[in-house]
C-alpha cells in the first residue's frame, strides 16, 4: 500500500539529499531537479510544504508546494504564487516520480495535495481542509494534465507548445539541421552567417566566466527590451539573483551552458542555456541588435551556432521551451505541449468567479454584436481594440524575440 503524506518543511539540506537520491532514479526535467527546485528555496517557498508518497519504505513521489492559506487555501507546485519570485518561470514540471511508480500515482498525489491534512511544525497531525485546497500547477506536460484531470476541475487553462529540434533524430537519418529547414530559414541563416564573417562559439568553463557572461548577456537582453518600450527579465532583481545562485549550484554538474558568439572578436550574442540528460534548453539570450546591420540576423545566427554546438556534443536535442514565435518554428522539428493551470473543485468560490467571468465574456459578446449590427463593423471593431488586455505569463517572460 502506497501512503501519501503532507508535511512542513523544517530542513531544506536535508530534503536536498532525499530529492537528488529520488531524482536518480527518475524520468524527471532540469526544472524537477534539485538544482533548479532547492535554488534560493527558503525565499522562494515562505510556506513550503512537502507531498511524499511511500511504499515499502521506498520513497516514490516527492512535490515541493507552498502553501497559501488565506482563503481560497492554495498550493502551487514548484512555485510561490508571488510574480516577483516567479519571474524565473518554470517549464517541465511535475510531480518527481520514481521510474518504476505504479499508474495513477501522480493523480494520487495531486488528490492527496487537496483533501489530505498537512502535518504540523511540531510533528502532530493536521486537519483536513474543509474544502478541497486549489491547486495551480505551471508549465506541466501532457501526462500531469492528465494526472491532474483526475484529480479535480480544470478552471483554468492556458496551453503553450515548445518547439524542439530533435538532434539525435536527425543524426540516426543521417540529415544535416540545415537540410530539415524551410528554403527560407535556411536562405537568412546562410546570408546572416555569411554577413558576420568568421563565427566562433565559447562556452564559459568556469564559475566566474559565466558569471560574467550572464552580466553581459543581461545588458545586451535589457537594451533590446528597454528600445521596445519593456521593462526586460533582469529589471527584476530577484531574477539575476537566482541566475547567479543557479549558476553556482548547477556549473559544476554540467548543467550549465553559457555560450558567447563572435565574429571577429565582437560579440554577437549570448545563449544562457541549461542543459540535463542530453537536452539542451534555451532559456535566455541577449543579442547585439544594435551592431547588427540589415543582412546580419543576430538571434538566428546565435541560435545556428548553439545547435551546431550542441549537435557536435552528441546531445539528443535543443529545446526552445515555451513560446510559439515565428523563430521557434522556423529552426524546429517538434515540438512539446505545456499547461498552466488551476485546479479546483466544482462550486467552489474560484469556480463561481470563472463561471462570472464566463457569463460577462457571453454578454460582452452578445452586445458587441448588436453593437456591429447597428453601428457597422467598423465602430465596433474600435470598441474591441479599447478593450482590457490581460498579459499571459508568458507576455512577462521576456524570452520571446523577433529574431
Amino acid at each position: 500500500m502506497t501512503a501519501i503524506t503532507l508535511a512542513p518543511v523544517r530542513d531544506f539540506a536535508a530534503l536536498g539529499a532525499r530529492w537528488r537520491a529520488l531524482e536518480a532514479e527518475a524520468a524527471c526535467s532540469f526544472f524537477q531537479s534539485w538544482t533548479w527546485t532547492g535554488c534560493l528555496a527558503e525565499e522562494r517557498f515562505p510556506q513550503p510544504v512537502l507531498l511524499e508518497a511511500r511504499q515499502a519504505g521506498q520513497t516514490l513521489a516527492l512535490a515541493l508546494f507552498h502553501h497559501r492559506r488565506s482563503p481560497p487555501p492554495t498550493l502551487y507546485l514548484g512555485e510561490s504564487g508571488d510574480a516577483a519570485h516567479d519571474a524565473p518561470f518554470i517549464e517541465y514540471n511535475g510531480v518527481l516520480l520514481h521510474a518504476a511508480a505504479p499508474a495513477g500515482l501522480e493523480a494520487a498525489c495531486l488528490l492527496a495535495a487537496r483533501h489530505a491534512a498537512i502535518g504540523r511544525a511540531n510533528g502532530s497531525a493536521g486537519r483536513r481542509p474543509w474544502w478541497p485546497r486549489r491547486l495551480v500547477l505551471s508549465g506541466i506536460g501532457d501526462a500531469s494534465l492528465a494526472a491532474a484531470r483526475a484529480a479535480g476541475r480544470v478552471v483554468a487553462l492556458r496551453s503553450s507548445a515548445a518547439p524542439r529540434v530533435e538532434l539525435a533524430r536527425l543524426r540516426r537519418d543521417g540529415r544535416d539541421f540545415l537540410d530539415s529547414l524551410s528554403a527560407n530559414t535556411r536562405y537568412q541563416l546562410r546570408r546572416s552567417d555569411r554577413a558576420y564573417g568568421a563565427l566562433a562559439v565559447r562556452r564559459a568553463d568556469s564559475a566566474a566566466e559565466a558569471h560574467r557572461f550572464l552580466d553581459e548577456l543581461a545588458v545586451l537582453h535589457q537594451a533590446t527590451w528597454t528600445a521596445r518600450g519593456a521593462a526586460g527579465a533582469f529589471a527584476n532583481p530577484f531574477f539575476a539573483r537566482f541566475h547567479h545562485a543557479l549558476i553556482d549550484r548547477g556549473m559544476a554538474r554540467g548543467e550549465i551552458d553559457l555560450l558567447r558568439v563572435t565574429a571577429g572578436g565582437r560579440p554577437v550574442g549570448i545563449l544562457y542555456n541549461l542543459r540535463f540528460r542530453g537536452w539542451s534548453l534555451a532559456y535566455q539570450s541577449g543579442f547585439d541588435y544594435a551592431g547588427a546591420d540589415r543582412h546580419q540576423k543576430p538571434g538566428l545566427t546565435c541560435h545556428h551556432q548553439g545547435i551546431r554546438f550542441c549537435s557536435a556534443l552528441g546531445l539528443a536535442g535543443y529545446d526552445f521551451l515555451a513560446g510559439e514565435d515565428r523563430y521557434k518554428r522556423s529552426l524546429a522539428d517538434g515540438k512539446a505541449l505545456l499547461h498552466w493551470i488551476t485546479l479546483d473543485s466544482r462550486g467552489s468560490p474560484a469556480w463561481w468567479r470563472g463561471v462570472a467571468a464566463g457569463l460577462a465574456r457571453s454578454w460582452r459578446a452578445r452586445f458587441e454584436s448588436s453593437a456591429t449590427q447597428a453601428c457597422g463593423a467598423g465602430e465596433a471593431d474600435g470598441a474591441r481594440e479599447s478593450g482590457d488586455f490581460t498579459p499571459s505569463r508568458e507576455s512577462v517572460a521576456w524570452k520571446s524575440l523577433t529574431l
